[in-house]
């Protein structure tokens, strides 16, 4: 079952990456000139890998036995391969492979009033971080890990939850309404601030309701805290790499 599992998971992820690669194709053979960035793809690609090395053997099955592949997962599939994703900018090449109409209308969905709700950067970082309290702190954990589809109910809301996250702060892809980019710098900082204090406590074992060996709980805890600083300072540099100070009209001009 797990080697089918495993097969099926690898098909998946192929499919993804090779429908991505085929609307590349399709990009450069309508506009040879403008054509499509390499780092996208290349981007996009690692991202993929990244999903293949978390949820295939050996990290997979590391993490079904012990809390600290458990964590490892965690990073990679909610915080390193959503980033690598989203800077691949899947969104902008669906909407220049679209006949015109269509792409209107996915642009019309994309900045109508209802996306607005989970594209704000406090919903995002309330399906992200905050979930991790309700996971980690609750017995959520334990059930989830405990039914047969439980690890990848967790895979789909660290996933999207990610994406969700990353698209919001330092997306290239087109979205309802942005905050300025010092705005969305708080609101990382806030989910910097909550990952540390939530690792953290795991560590000190305060409140959590995770059902392991202390050694395998702080140890994730520490994988936790030093791997999503990594994951979040590199959202940071993708953010502020998009960063264009607008001047006023007035500045530099002669007297």
């Amino acid at each position: 079952m797990a080697g089918a599992e495993s097969l099926l998971t690898a098909a998946v992820l192929i499919a993804v990456l090779g429908l991505y690669l085929y609307l590349v194709a399709q990009a450069r053979r309508r506009n040879p000139v403008q054509g499509w960035n390499r780092w996208r793809t290349g981007s996009f690609a690692t991202g993929i890998a990244l999903l293949a090395v978390a949820l295939l053997p050996p990290v997979a099955s590391f993490a079904h036995a012990d809390f600290r592949g458990h964590m490892v997962q965690h990073l990679l599939v909610g915080m390193y391969a959503p980033l690598a994703l989203v800077l691949g900018a899947p969104i902008t090449l669906l909407l220049r492979r679209l006949p015109p109409a269509r792409g209107r209308r996915l642009s019309a969905v994309l900045h109508s009033r209802p996306a607005r709700v989970p594209t704000h950067p406090l919903v995002a970082l309330l399906l992200s971080t905050g979930s991790l309290a309700v996971l980690y702190f609750t017995p959520l954990y334990g059930l989830l890990t405990g039914q047969p589809g439980g690890h990848w109910i967790l895979h789909l809301h660290f996933l999207l939850s990610g994406y969700l996250f990353a698209y919001v702060i330092a997306g290239p892809d087109p979205a309802p309404a942005r905050p300025a980019v010092p705005v969305r710098l708080v609101y990382l900082g806030l989910a910097i601030a909550a990952h540390s204090v939530i690792s953290q406590m795991m560590y000190g074992g305060f409140g959590v309701d995770v059902h392991v060996p202390v050694t395998q709980l702080r140890s994730g805890a520490e994988i936790m805290y030093y791997g999503g600083d990594v994951a979040e300072l590199l959202l940071a540099a993708a953010l502020v790499a998009t960063w264009r100070p607008e001047h006023r009209a007035s500045e530099g001009a002669p007297a």
